[in-house]
């Protein structure tokens, strides 16, 4: 899979891809990147790249200009969508084999990790980071195919929220992380993921669950997962709605939602009677 990135500040994004496993990944050829510095397609010797919006307003926004030719030199000449009247009208319908074009921002469609699994078997992903008050209207209805937020809250560098979506995306690609380590982690199946323990044994007065180093492997199997459902009712309980509508709930799983939502009941009458 080979990751465009466009950015006024290529140096914040370059230290993602020469780290930890993402430049394994890289080293290995797995992964390709390519950073593509938006101020180099500039038109003036200030290599100016932002102006006042139309109708007002504070802020700046990205100009049209220096962004459509850093799109052209990684995607090639697009002629710009018409509808009647010579007014523009977003008709975007991305060729069979063409790159896909995401632009990140915080009125795009919530990111999940069903779409990070979605987009990691695309071969080719351009990812276009704004700054100031976001980029023109016009480069978004003649190039992008998606606009995700990573949540709802704003930032000022659109490299970071292009950084989150790319890490969660790599690390799905087959190579970069094995299938074990991917199998029973948050969001899989519906459920966040159960708590973890390392050596030593004890620390600061702190023991290890006693199940975890009894070598019974199928009392640890049934001990991770009614914590992974544990968890997941006591802190994200949407997740297991949501995951019953879409069929992924288990039986043994659907079981463990039944017994600790009875005990979590009962201790609740206890509570009111006390």
């Amino acid at each position: 899979m080979k990751f465009y990135v466009l950015t006024l500040f290529p140096e914040i994004v370059h230290s993602f891809f020469e780290s930890s496993i993402m430049a394994k990944a890289v080293q290995k050829g797995i992964i390709a990147y390519e950073l593509v510095n938006i101020r180099d397609f500039a038109f003036d010797k200030h290599k100016t790249c932002d102006d006042t919006p139309y109708g007002g307003g504070a802020g700046m926004l990205m100009l049209p200009g220096p962004l459509d030719c850093a799109l052209q030199s990684v995607l090639g000449t697009r002629k710009a969508p018409q509808a009647a009247g010579g007014a523009k009208k977003k008709v975007r319908k991305r060729k069979e084999g063409e790159p896909r074009v995401i632009y990140v921002t915080p009125s795009g469609k919530p990111f999940t990790q069903k779409m990070a699994a979605e987009l990691s078997r695309e071969k080719k992903l351009v990812f276009i980071c704004g700054r100031y008050e976001g980029i023109d209207q016009r480069i978004i209805d003649k190039w992008v195919d998606d606009e995700i937020s990573v949540g709802d809250f704003v930032l000022s560098s659109g490299e970071i929220a292009a950084e989150v979506v790319i890490d969660a995306v790599y690390r799905l690609v087959d190579g970069v992380i094995s299938a074990e380590s991917l199998a029973e982690e948050s969001f899989s199946g519906g459920l966040l993921e159960y708590p973890q323990y390392t050596k030593p044994e004890v620390f600061d007065g702190m023991k290890v669950p006693e199940v975890l180093l009894s070598g019974n492997h199928e009392r640890i199997r049934l001990w991770r997962l009614k914590k992974r459902v544990a968890k997941t009712l006591a802190v994200r309980p949407d997740m297991i709605w949501a995951a019953r509508e879409a069929g992924l709930l288990e039986t043994e799983t659907e079981n463990c939602v039944a017994e600790i939502t009875r005990i979590q009941g009962d201790c609740d009458g206890c509570n009111k009677n006390d």
